[in-house]
């Protein structure tokens, strides 16, 4: 899908908010010809090279996964797709998008090294993280729960005492899972996997009782599942929500430059209902696994959106 060109027109004058006004003096001198805007960080490298780098995720449904072309999709790639025209907007160049996968247990190592400039997946922006790199305004909110298959005797955390569980490397539902395991002395045995497919899978072969993740990404799993298997799947999302995720894109931290442009692109992508419909798009419309999530968007999210459009003076 090509993007929609949105009201991002903030962008273009990024620099000039940033530097502030020009002396006196300089003001009232014959204008200079124009030259190249003073960059630094993310946006001195994308107008150098021409390209973003964007970290995606492999099986992160409906985020940020493969289509059956084996082409990066979904809702997380479409908002980092209006972040890039918008960096092409400040550094006044068309900019193309590099492809480079990550799991959860790479991806925040990969911004910080600058590997790739955003990451576009399922990440939670919380505190700890925040300490190594910047994120978006939030686009989406979940929480970790636990997918079983059908007829589990499991119904809560509590009822995996001394059982396997599979988590996923690097994600913040493992440190949940290794946190009540020892709060309430749960002895669970982890199974740790790469990424969301391959915890899946343990649960599949009888390896796993539960897989951990959060609440959506689940539900994606399982939708796909259908759609593989032509009809209803085999496994449910049980239990309460165990933390609480707040989904943002990832960058480089002490960026202010790029800040600016993902904050005005977010603001301006709400305001225009862009966010809204991409959130229809893939959240309550058919995937190209031919099923749907129908996950109608929580109130929390509604909230955000409505906040994130509210225009700052």
């Amino acid at each position: 899908m090509t993007p929609v060109r949105i009201r991002l027109g903030a962008a273009a004058v990024l620099l000039g908010a940033l530097l502030g006004p020009a002396p006196a003096a300089l003001a009232q001198s014959e204008p200079a010809p124009a030259g190249p805007a003073v960059l630094g960080g993310t946006l001195a490298k994308a107008r150098d090279a021409g390209v973003v780098v964007i970290g995606y995720r492999e099986s992160s449904v409906p985020f940020s996964f493969l289509s059956p072309r084996k082409e990066p999709i979904g809702y997380s790639i479409e908002l980092c797709k209006a972040v890039v025209e918008a960096m092409g907007d400040a550094v006044h160049k068309t900019l193309s998008i590099r492809w480079q996968p990550v799991t959860a247990e790479s991806r925040i190592d990969a911004v910080v090294n600058g590997q790739v400039d955003l990451e576009c997946g399922s990440t939670t922006s919380n505190l700890e993280r925040q300490k190594r790199v910047a994120f978006s305004p939030t686009m989406f909110v979940s929480g970790t729960r636990l997918l079983v298959k059908k007829g589990s005797p499991i119904q809560s955390f509590r009822d995996l005492a001394g059982k396997p569980v599979a988590v996923t490397a690097g994600t913040t539902n493992e440190k949940t899972l290794r946190d009540l395991s020892a709060r309430f002395k749960l002895e669970l045995n982890l199974l740790v996997s790469r990424d969301h497919a391959e915890s899946f899978a343990l649960v599949k072969s009888g390896k796993a009782e539960a897989f951990a993740t959060d609440e959506v990404l689940l539900y994606g799993l399982i939708a796909q599942d259908r759609g593989e298997a032509g009809g209803a799947s085999d496994y449910q999302v049980v239990g309460d929500f165990l933390s609480y995720d707040p989904y943002g894109v990832m960058y480089r931290k002490g960026d202010p430059q790029l800040a600016k442009v993902v904050n005005d692109t977010f603001q301006a992508l709400a305001e225009d209902g862009e966010i809204e419909r991409q959130y229809k798009r893939w959240f309550l419309r058919k995937l190209p696994s031919g099923t749907s999530l129908n996950l109608p968007m929580s109130p929390q999210l509604e909230t955000i959106i409505q906040t994130m459009a509210v225009k700052t003076e």
